[in-house]
């Protein structure tokens, strides 16, 4: 039996700490008002893990440190800077393997689907703090401080996953109302599975040959968001979904009271062309097949009902 720690309990977290606890493992999960799952094997420890200091105190002994946590989207420059410098200082300080969960927003817009050697290009501050993290965490990686992995998805499915998808369509499609989206609504998308991250994270973590590089979730063929939303309804049994493309300006509107939706602005290229995430690598190395786009659905419907 080892100690795993996780900072941070939304979906991927919480999902991680199922996991590892299912098969027998001790898990520490951190976060600052001590939340997260109650299970067997789970502890829940309220501490601010920007605090370094602290954040080895909990993970002393531990074999793997998993950053799961998400600081609010509109203080990412603020917040995330810090967070990963504690973090990497504690898997220093411990030797615990550090595994981050990452996104795609470091590789900017791209024409081809992304893989693992895709370059990283930011067009956004958002990118360009998640390809700094990777390289700071990296540049540690091969000075042999620390060693560590990066496991990357796109936009979330599951019980708890926040996305343009889960926050502004599929509530309204569920309750046989309109919806609106700042996207190409035809254009192909990638959607991962929360709990294949959280298994991602746990391959990635037991596999020495795994560490120093990032990863791609393995995940199911992209759906348009048209197409999504279509078989969220017969799914869940609702009316076919009305949906409409909302223009650039009304979003930029929005982004004046609302700072979630501000910070959608620098991002949109991610709605309105084709973003698409190739994940072969994933599979082939740990074994682990997407799950059914269908299962993802009903999950996530039956979290929002």
């Amino acid at each position: 039996m080892s100690l795993h720690v996780i900072v941070g309990a939304g979906p991927v977290g919480s999902a991680t700490a199922r996991a590892l606890a299912a098969r027998g493992d001790q898990v520490r999960l951190i976060t600052r008002r001590g939340g997260g799952p109650e299970q067997e094997g789970i502890t829940r420890v309220a501490a601010d893990a920007n605090d370094a200091d602290a954040l080895i105190r909990h993970a002393a002994g531990a074999t793997a440190l998993y950053c799961c946590a998400g600081p609010a989207y509109h203080r990412w420059p603020a917040e995330w800077p810090p967070l990963m410098a504690a973090l990497i200082r504690a898997a220093e300080a411990t030797g615990a393997v550090l595994v981050t969960t990452g996104n795609l927003y470091g590789y900017g817009a791209v024409d081809a689907p992304m893989t693992e050697r895709t370059p990283l290009r930011p067009n956004s501050v958002k990118g360009e703090v998640r390809a700094r993290l990777w390289t700071d965490a990296l540049a540690a990686h091969d000075a042999g401080r620390i060693r560590t992995a990066e496991v990357r998805g796109s936009d979330y499915l599951g019980a708890g996953a926040v996305s343009p998808f889960s926050v502004m369509v599929l509530p309204r499609v569920l309750a046989g109302r309109r919806a609106s989206a700042p996207a190409d609504l035809d254009a192909p998308h990638s959607w991962t599975y929360v709990g294949d991250v959280a298994r991602t994270m746990v391959a990635v973590a037991a596999d020495e040959t795994a560490w120093g590089r990032p990863w791609h979730v393995p995940t199911a063929p992209p759906l348009s968001l048209r197409a999504l939303a279509v078989r969220a309804a017969e799914l869940a049994g609702a009316p076919a979904p009305r949906l409409t493309r909302m223009p650039a300006f009304a979003l930029r509107l929005a982004g004046l009271v609302t700072p979630a939706a501000r910070e959608l602005v620098e991002v949109q290229y991610q709605l309105r062309r084709p973003f698409v995430l190739g994940s072969s690598a994933a599979t082939a190395a740990f074994g682990i097949e997407p799950t059914p786009t269908d299962d993802a659905l009903r999950e996530t419907i039956a979290a929002l009902r």
